[in-house]
């Protein structure tokens, strides 16, 4: 039946996860609740359904995920049309987040990106800026992890080519992030 096995496909991409992604976040955890510590944020990315995660987390970040507590900061490049439609038309798409990075990103921020295919050439070019800005870089990528796996400092590559899989296995990650930093901070 259709249902079931997508559902055991999606059971198997989140167990692998499980298995093999758990440091990897862990270690995000910790940077981003060192940040947060310094008076740093988190900033996010992604086109299309990954820009709709990048903004499901931020404002986990900035609401609450589970528990009541104080906000913490936290934004998605993808959100202010504006913004985006003017870089974009005055530099190139390729520029959207780049430009973003470079305005709103200081040393010791933790900025991540979210390419299903690792490939986006928006979020790779905003990686390369904020690695310059001394951020620490991080990004939630799919399939082999493209080119984005090489440039940041930790990628976490949900190692499926269906990318309704991936976008699942990102939620998955981004929520269990949420939940680590609750827990630390």
């Amino acid at each position: 039946m259709f249902i079931t096995d997508e559902a055991k496909e999606l059971v198997e991409v989140i167990t692998w996860i499980g298995g093999n992604l758990g440091p990897q976040l862990e270690e995000l955890a910790g940077k981003i609740v060192k940040s947060l510590k310094d008076g740093g944020k988190v900033i996010l990315m992604g086109n299309g359904g990954s820009a709709g995660d990048a903004q499901h987390i931020a404002a986990e970040f900035v609401g609450r995920y589970k528990k009541e507590r104080r906000s913490y900061p936290a934004l998605a490049l993808n959100t202010n049309t504006s913004t985006i439609t003017a870089i974009g038309n005055d530099y190139g798409y390729d520029m959207t987040f780049s430009r973003q990075v470079e305005g709103f990103a200081k040393e010791g921020d933790i900025v991540i990106g979210i390419s299903t295919s690792g490939k986006s050439p928006n979020v790779y070019k905003a990686m390369e800026v904020a690695k310059k800005m001394g951020c620490y870089t991080a990004a939630f990528l799919g399939k082999d992890g493209g080119t984005i796996k090489d440039i940041v400092d930790l990628p976490l590559v949900v190692k499926t080519n269906n990318t309704p899989r991936v976008q699942e296995g990102h939620i998955f990650l981004g929520h269990t992030l949420c939940e680590l930093v609750e827990k630390e901070l």
